[in-house]
């Protein structure tokens, strides 16, 4: 059995190259890609209204996780940015992050813990809307943005369901 073990290790090693070449090929491009833990490039195409494109910061005290996805044309770009970060104190650090929102955020049900919605309009003339809420000790904040005041995939009312269909997501798959 020695005998025939021996011509194992006469493979050569242009050989091997090629071999390890083709393992590398063969991997899935998204084991190679960082991806968004809670929603994907695919979901936040379908709430931006066309093909977006990800990207993933992953957290590095005291900054929390950042997963955005864009779509852009011409006249408009369209985002989804999503942050979740694991407090000590959630309920004491979500106070602090709601208070973005100011005055006008209004309490949502069935999304996560203590979770609400308020505008996220930018001074520029976009338009938007923004959820914060937690899941156990994990803050989170879902924002859904247009760059234009009128746009006719993301106005008001798309906004806020958008904005709903896509805390569901983040929520649920913190849990």
């Amino acid at each position: 059995m020695a005998n025939n073990m021996a011509g194992c290790n006469r493979v050569p090693a242009g050989f091997r190259l090629i071999l390890a070449g083709l393992c590398v090929i063969a991997l899935p491009t998204g084991a190679l890609a960082k991806n968004c833990a809670w929603i994907n490039e695919a979901t936040a195409g379908g709430l931006l209204g066309g093909t977006a494109v990800g990207e993933v910061t992953e957290a590095a005290a005291p900054q929390p996780t950042v997963c955005t996805f864009t779509q852009q044309d011409a006249s408009v770009k369209r985002t989804l940015r999503v942050t979740v970060e694991i407090a000590a104190e959630p309920h004491a650090r979500l106070e602090t992050v709601a208070q973005i929102c100011g005055p006008d955020a209004t309490p949502i049900k069935a999304i996560g813990n203590e979770a609400m919605v308020c505008s996220a309009d930018d001074r520029k003339g976009g338009v938007g809307e923004r959820v914060v809420g937690r899941v156990r000790d994990q803050v989170f904040t879902i924002t859904i943005a247009s760059t234009l005041k009128v746009d006719p995939i993301l106005n008001r009312e798309a906004l806020k369901a958008k904005i709903y269909t896509a805390a569901e997501q983040v929520a649920g798959n913190l849990f």
